[in-house]
């Protein structure tokens, strides 16, 4: 079974309640907005509001979810009372000077949250749960949207103002600034940066994606500059019913993820991999956006160790686990690359040290992922599988 297939099936059997809303809302956007996908070019954009005044960003921040230890109940609450308002706009239009897509822009630019007003033309309905984006609420085409006064965080406003800039280098210029990638990405999907008609609207799903992909890329070219560490290492994190494990390999750049599946909806033991040698990733990844999210979130603390390193990265999730969105997976490795590493002589010890910590056998990750295989042959190594 392919990873969508299965997640489609998992996702399916949730049963889940959202947050009542009549066809008028009156509150708070965190700020936050969603850009679909479904019939490109032609999107249905809109905001997300709460149905609460004021400070409302801890629901669309994922970055401060796991350090404060936010459970996965608390993360559900935060996004299922988001509302989706949409509105069907070309991409295109994000170079027009669109009167949505200008107040979209508003939302994604500012530094706080944003009073938003929003009628529907029927009572909205439903929720979204998905790995690919962040949960949210009921959904429901708007008849009329408006905000109030947004006070814009000043890089940002910065990147929007230089038409000459591409919207790559905004990306990474903003990251290097400090700026939240949640931050990032919301304006980079509102067409907020790059050349002034070359502007667009880029669907959610794809943003995420788009701007994992741009800041790796980014600081792959750095870390191929590095000295390769002289050891296996080790740097572990365990949240959200997940635990993962990073081993850094004294190699050149490789890279693979290996996600399993462990008897969440039953008994089912599912195990999906994908990989990239020295050389790069050709196509898109089969396991889907995570891949980007978790290369990103390695590369960027060797780029800050100023160090090179082979990664092969093993993830369990188990009983308890609800698809929340690729944050999940980039925040959890971003975490466990700020731990304290263990340091190995060879592979298999690595393999032997985490091992416990599964509740699948090692052998499955061996079996599933080329690249751990392989490591696991060609260094001296004691491991039985």
């Amino acid at each position: 079974m392919l990873k969508g297939n299965y997640l489609k099936a998992l996702t399916s059997r949730l049963r889940m309640k959202s947050a009542d809303i009549g066809k008028k809302l009156d509150g708070s956007s965190p700020p936050s907005v969603f850009i679909g996908a479904w019939n490109y070019p032609n999107v249905y954009a809109g905001p997300m509001v709460a149905q609460e005044h004021g400070d409302t960003s801890m629901m669309d921040t994922p970055e401060s979810w796991i350090p404060s230890h936010k459970t996965t109940e608390d993360i559900l609450g935060y996004r299922l009372n988001l509302i989706r308002g949409k509105q069907e706009v070309k991409v295109t239009d994000a170079a027009k000077g669109s009167v949505l897509i200008e107040k979209l822009q508003d939302i994604t630019l500012a530094s706080n949250s944003i009073d938003s007003q929003v009628e529907f033309i029927n009572q909205p309905r439903g929720l979204s749960l998905s790995d690919e984006h962040t949960t949210y609420g009921p959904s429901g085409d708007m008849q009329s949207f408006d905000i109030g006064n947004a006070k814009w965080d000043q890089s940002m406003q910065k990147a929007y103002y230089d038409t000459d800039l591409k919207a790559a280098e905004a990306v990474i210029e903003l990251h290097s600034k400090g700026t939240p990638f949640s931050r990032i990405q919301k304006a980079f999907s509102t067409g907020s940066f790059g050349m002034e008609k070359k502007r667009r609207l880029v669907p959610t799903r794809w943003s995420i994606t788009a701007c994992d992909t741009i800041l790796g890329n980014k600081m792959l070219e750095e870390v191929r500059q590095n000295e390769i560490i002289d050891h296996f290492e080790v740097r572990e994190f365990r949240s959200l019913n997940n635990y993962y494990a990073v081993i850094l390999l004294p190699t050149a750049w490789q890279y693979e993820w290996t996600e399993a599946f462990n008897h969440i909806m039953g008994n089912e033991e599912m195990v999906f991999s994908d990989y990239e040698r020295n050389s790069g990733k050709k196509g898109y990844s089969t396991v889907g956006g995570c891949y980007y999210s978790c290369k990103m979130g390695v590369l960027e603390t060797l780029a800050k160790e100023k160090k090179q390193a082979g990664a092969i990265i093993l993830r369990e999730a188990t009983h308890g686990y609800i698809p929340l969105g690729v944050f999940n997976v980039r925040e959890n490795v971003r975490n466990a690359m700020q731990q304290p590493g263990t340091e190995f002589n060879s592979f298999g010890d690595a393999l032997h040290h985490i091992s416990p910590n599964y509740q699948l056998p090692i052998s499955r990750f061996v079996q599933t992922g080329p690249l751990t295989k392989e490591n696991l042959k060609t260094k001296q190594t004691t491991l039985s599988v």
